[in-house]
């Protein structure tokens, strides 16, 4: 494997190197840590990054003494809410420009976005966090919709400190149970899905009342 392929395998699977990267840079494992996390929630373009694995590798290292987990929680709380917010200002200064004008957007549906996240999307950029992909999306689509940045920002940080809590907690306390090492995916998967559980109720919720106000429709015509 040349040096490029192996530097891209580290970044791309960064979850995996960290003892790698501890071991070559020691503290500056930190800063890197911080960009990626940084980068997979702030650019559309790079949602293939690590997110929920990294978070809960991070916490398992920082069990085993190599992090401070005060520190790694501060640092990528951080590099979450400011990634976040850097993809929430690229879609409200550029992105209408560029889908509009590329075609990539109908009109109609920018204004169906901008409805949509005028009613839902405070629940939505709490939500997305848990959803990888999704969570690179929600904020460069929530400034396209125009949602003011004060509430965008509020509900940021909550989302924020729960996904970050949450997986780098789970790694520090769970992580370096033998059971679920062998089982380390398995295990970022069940915590994936349980935070799925308020969305699906939310998603319920909508579909129900959707459905009510159809047939009120129709019994009035």
């Amino acid at each position: 494997m040349g040096i490029f392929a192996k530097g891209l395998d580290v970044v791309l699977h960064i979850d995996k190197y960290i003892g790698f990267l501890l071991s070559l840079v020691g503290d500056w494992t930190y800063l890197i840590l911080f960009l990626v996390i940084f980068a997979e929630t702030g650019f559309v373009f790079t949602p293939f990054l690590p997110g929920d694995s990294l978070l809960f590798a991070a916490g398992a290292f920082a069990a085993q003494g190599y992090f401070n987990i005060f520190i790694i929680l501060v640092i990528l709380l951080i590099a979450a809410i400011a990634g976040d917010s850097v993809n929430y200002w690229i879609g409200l200064h550029i992105g209408e420009k560029v889908l509009l004008k590329r075609n990539l957007m109908n009109p109609s549906h920018l204004e169906k976005t901008k409805r949509f996240y005028e009613k839902y999307g405070k629940k939505t950029i709490i939500f997305a966090r848990f959803i990888p992909i999704v969570r690179t999306f929600a904020p460069f689509i929530a400034g396209i919709g125009k949602m003011e940045y004060p509430v965008f920002l509020l509900y940021n940080v909550i989302g924020g400190i729960f996904w970050i809590c949450l997986f780098v907690l789970g790694g520090y306390f769970f992580g370096n149970i033998p059971y679920v090492q062998d089982h380390f995916s398995l295990f970022v998967i069940l915590i994936i899905f349980l935070s799925f559980i308020p969305l699906i109720i939310e998603l319920a919720k909508h579909f129900r009342e959707k459905l009510k106000n159809k047939k009120e429709g129709k019994s009035k015509t």
